[in-house]
């Protein structure tokens, strides 16, 4: 498989990880959208700030995928759109007024002085897609984030994985592993990791 094929690919891996969205009004979780704080972890934040650290930056980025379990194909891409390229990763957002509540908060100290905080969706809440977010920071920057989402309609059902990492305040690789069915298809199972250079 030539490298724009891979390329097309982890676009159309991307595209699909949201095609039950349908013709919405404006998502308040898009990138560079108004926000009031709120109780939980700030992803917009964090993904906002690594948009503008990135756009200033220009780096390129080594993308491995995999479709259906196939064996990885690897991509280096040199000009990277990174509002586009991170958008998977506002959906881990639970800083909205309607999830107020929605999560229990367990922090845990880890080697180095590191603390691990860890939203968990509490019973009660059947509509929330973000089940678990769990970010570790150290000397208060957020050095590692994953996040468990999960979608159930009655076309479709998927679930995501998503990990970011960061070393001194910048993004450093990022990955996103799942699966996604379509009713009258084949379960599609995917994984991306990415690594910024």
């Amino acid at each position: 498989m030539s490298c724009r094929s891979i390329y097309v690919l982890a676009s159309l891996l991307l595209a699909l990880s949201s095609c039950d969205k349908g013709a919405q009004a404006p998502d308040p979780a898009a990138p560079g959208a108004a926000r009031a704080a709120g109780p939980y972890f700030d992803v917009r934040g964090l993904l906002d700030g690594q948009i503008r650290q990135l756009a200033a930056r220009h780096p390129g980025a080594v993308k491995e995928v995999s479709l259906r379990g196939s064996a990885p194909e690897t991509v280096r891409v040199p000009q990277v759109k990174w509002a586009d390229e991170l958008q998977i990763f506002y959906q881990a957002d639970i800083n909205k007024a309607a999830l107020r509540g929605a999560y229990r908060l367990d922090s845990a100290a880890e080697a180095g002085g590191a603390v691990r905080r860890t939203y968990t969706a509490q019973p009660g809440h059947p509509n929330i897609s973000v089940t678990r977010l769990s970010v570790l920071s150290a000397g208060g920057q957020p050095q590692e984030l994953e996040a468990t989402l999960k979608q159930d309609n009655t076309l479709f059902s998927g679930q995501k994985q998503l990990r970011l990492t960061l070393q001194h305040g910048q993004l450093r690789s990022y990955s996103v592993r799942g699966s996604q069915k379509l009713v009258l298809f084949d379960t599609l199972r995917f994984s991306t990791r990415v690594r910024v250079e």
